[in-house]
């Protein structure tokens, strides 16, 4: 950071010029040249003194950005987000934390992990990690991910609660880049009947939750939830009281997914002129799904002046779920035309990462969604057909290359060796924790390579998440099985897994070889789950691919994913059950107060 303190000192001409202007701008609290050179040593100054920092700057006409400052960007001088020469858009990716309220969707400390460093790779700018205050498990991955990342902002989101606030605080205080994110409801319905608070209530705690805040950093982000169906008047005299608290980011949620776009456009221009120093923050848009507008929404936020947008991995999220970063992002970059806006995302990472995702949460991506879907860049037709043969562009208006399609065969066989293998997860942005994993994983991959004589990225993540499921302390883990089928003859299912450490043989018949294995498994498990959705996805193309099954169960209002992958799907069936009864038995995972924003 020494060299940090320096340009900052720099900025102001100097150790003596800015003990100088300090005494003129605060002279009962006067700050001595020894204490100037005492930061340079250290190497670190004080946090109220990077604020008296920011606060001479503006008085000098010449405002500084302490996220700047923070993030060690070339300049320090403030830029105005929503003029028009500032055409940089923050990606706010929320798949760790609103993308897994998705139902069954929750991930572990390893899921998260992989997750973050894919999206650190693809570019994202910041990744809020999760609700560190929800339970001793978000906490301990946020933390992890904050540990982990060396580029991206790591966020964590709390409620304007003081509890809440500092374990943010805590469990990004080793990031690189650390943000907290605090959040309050504004509109009238949730003011009266969820918070039972009155509008200055609502504004004095916002207001005491960003001071604490900036206790931890800098950079704070505040979110007006259910801002779309807030009194915009309201609005502005809350985000205006923020900002002067020292708010850096400032959130409009559409957290019902209810507003259309030109309203949407139309809301943040008049909001943004409206709120005092709304000209010196980053306004953000977060739009939920639920009349299937998320995507136009954040689009017509940034036409009015939103220059951060907070956007899911396929969608994923609440109910019918996020705005879709990869639609986001490519349409920002087809259409530059009528947009004019830049994003940092490398954009060939976008197909790694929505089948990373997909296979993590168990949530298939639907062949003809955008950008992601295995029909996206596929022609039926005739006419297209014979289009895109003589010209691609004529019916492609962006190429399968360009979002990562095509680009991902595994440049390993059966004869690579292990550090080859090591190598390769390294360049997948997967870390095993220990040996045991590793050596489990290239196992694995040898014995995947005999079967297969191509193998993916996709069976590489495939493979480890398998892998990662049976090193875990999961309370049912698959062992063996033999399925008998003949036409005529109920299938039956014979099945060896352990539960609780303790191994059982089961089998059952069934109207079919699935029903069959989920009956064994259920005739020792006893569990009473309902079975709520089974699928089953080809990791990659060709008759050789492994299976990817998901099974969603239900027990008591508490949903569960379970997933599993071998080249023989009735063995990957069984896996899948096992794990989502793993995890109906784990302990519950406690929620945000309401939705979230």
């Amino acid at each position: 950071m020494q060299t940090e303190i320096d340009r900052l000192i720099a900025y102001f001409g100097g150790v003596n010029a800015l003990a100088q202007a300090l005494k003129e701008h605060d002279p009962d609290h006067p700050v001595s040249t020894a204490a100037i050179y005492k930061w340079r040593t250290r190497g670190s100054l004080p946090l109220h003194q990077l604020q008296k920092l920011a606060a001479l700057a503006e008085a000098q006409g010449k405002p500084l950005d302490l996220n700047a400052f923070m993030h060690q960007q070339t300049t320090l001088e403030k830029t105005m987000p929503h003029a028009d020469q500032n055409n940089r858009i923050i990606i706010f990716d929320t798949t760790l934390r609103d993308g897994e309220q998705s139902p069954g969707a929750a991930m572990s400390k390893e899921d998260k992990l992989r997750i973050a460093r894919q999206l650190e790779k693809m570019g994202v700018d910041v990744i809020e990690a999760g609700f560190a205050a929800a339970s001793p498990g978000d906490f301990d991955a946020v933390s992890e991910i904050a540990k982990t990342l060396t580029q991206t902002t790591v966020c964590s989101l709390s409620r304007a609660v003081e509890r809440d606030i500092r374990l943010a605080g805590e469990a990004v205080s080793h990031a690189v880049r650390p943000r907290i994110h605090t959040f309050i409801a504004t509109s009238p319905i949730h003011m009266e009947y969820k918070l039972k608070m009155k509008p200055q209530q609502v504004i004095a705690a916002a207001v005491k939750a960003v001071n604490i805040a900036k206790e931890y950093t800098a950079d704070v982000e505040f979110s007006c939830e259910d801002a779309l169906r807030s009194e915009l008047d309201f609005l502005a005299e809350i985000c205006g009281a923020v900002i002067e608290a020292g708010a850096t980011t400032i959130n409009i949620p559409d957290t019902v997914g209810y507003s259309v776009p030109h309203k949407t456009e139309a809301f943040f221009r008049e909001l943004i002129a409206k709120t005092p120093g709304g000209a010196g923050v980053v306004w953000s848009a977060h739009c939920h799904n639920d009349l299937g507008l998320a995507v136009a929404n954040s689009l017509a936020a940034l036409k009015g002046g939103a220059r951060q947008v907070e956007c899911t991995v396929n969608g994923l999220g609440e109910r019918a779920g996020n705005a879709a970063i990869e639609e986001i992002v490519m349409a920002l970059n087809v259409r530059r035309d009528v947009f004019g806006l830049e994003t940092g995302i490398d954009t060939t990472q976008i197909v790694p990462a929505s089948k990373l995702v997909s296979g993590i949460t168990g949530y298939p991506v639907q062949p003809n969604k955008a950008i992601v879907g295995a029909n996206a860049f596929s022609h039926e037709s005739g006419i297209h057909q014979d289009g895109v043969l003589k010209h691609r562009e004529t019916y492609e208006i962006m190429s399968a290359q360009s979002v990562g399609w095509a680009n991902n065969r595994l440049t390993l066989g059966k004869l690579s060796g292990r550090n080859a293998f090591k190598t390769k997860l390294a360049e997948l942005g997967i870390e095993l924790a220990s040996e045991e994993a590793l050596n489990a994983a290239f196992a694995r991959f040898k014995e995947l390579a005999d079967k297969k004589r191509e193998i993916f990225d996709e069976d590489l993540h495939a493979l480890v998440s398998d892998g990662l499921t049976s090193l875990s302390h999961d309370h049912y883990k698959f062992i063996s099985q033999r399925i008998s089928t003949e036409t005529g003859e109920p299938p039956r299912a014979e099945i060896v897994f352990s539960a609780h450490g303790e191994e059982h043989h089961a089998e059952a018949t069934g109207s079919g070889p699935v029903d069959a294995i989920f009956k064994a498994i259920e005739s020792v498990a006893k569990s009473g789950a309902t079975l709520l959705i089974y699928s089953v996805n080809a990791v990659t193309h060709g008759t050789e691919s492994q299976g990817e099954t998901m099974v969603r169960l239900e027990r008591g209002g508490k949903v569960a994913n379970g997933q599993g992958a071998d080249t023989d799907v009735l063995v990957a069936t069984a896996k899948a059950y096992l794990s989502a009864l793993s995890k109906l038995e784990s302990p519950e995972r406690l929620k945000a107060q309401g939705t979230g924003v």
